[in-house]
């Protein structure tokens, strides 16, 4: 019989209590780029969110109500929005994840005008979940690459 000592045990015993909340927390999460973002279901947005969101992006902090209607931006942009999670990664009240998105930009939406063509991005997103609801979020993607693939930048020749 293996006996661990005390100072193995409560590590081992945290972890294993942990894993639902996180597991959980995942789930939240995924609701995002499956509900919102790839489906348009924007009334799940009170479930997802909690109601003092806070969305860091890369120029300045928004509330739900900004940051909900850029998700609408988005999906009226391209209105076929395909969002996959790639990878994702739980640590306490955080959530990483890797994503990929396609969509053919055949609407108007976040200031653009439709081009006709396909783009495909990635980024990487942390979500901070507290008690089931998401309540901060930081999304880092290549805005150029968007677009270039739009014919709206072109690439520079040097």
């Amino acid at each position: 019989m293996i006996v661990l000592p005390p100072l193995f045990v409560l590590p081992l015993a945290i972890a294993v209590a942990q894993q639902p909340q996180l597991e959980g927390n995942k789930a939240v999460v995924r609701r995002v780029f499956h509900e919102i973002l790839s489906h348009g279901n924007y009334e799940v947005a009170s479930e997802i969110y909690a109601p003092d969101f806070v969305n860091h992006t890369a120029t300045k902090d928004v509330a739900l109500e900004e940051d909900q209607a850029a998700s609408r931006g988005w999906r009226a942009a391209f209105p076929d929005l395909n969002m996959t999670i790639e990878k994702e990664i739980a640590e306490g009240e955080f959530v990483t994840v890797l994503w990929k998105g396609h969509g053919t930009n055949t609407g108007t939406g976040n200031g653009l005008n439709a081009t006709g063509k396909t783009a495909d991005g990635r980024g990487i997103s942390i979500f901070r979940v507290v008690d089931g609801k998401i309540k901060e979020e930081w999304t880092e993607y290549d805005q150029l690459i968007l677009m270039r693939q739009l014919g709206l930048m072109q690439a520079s020749s040097h």
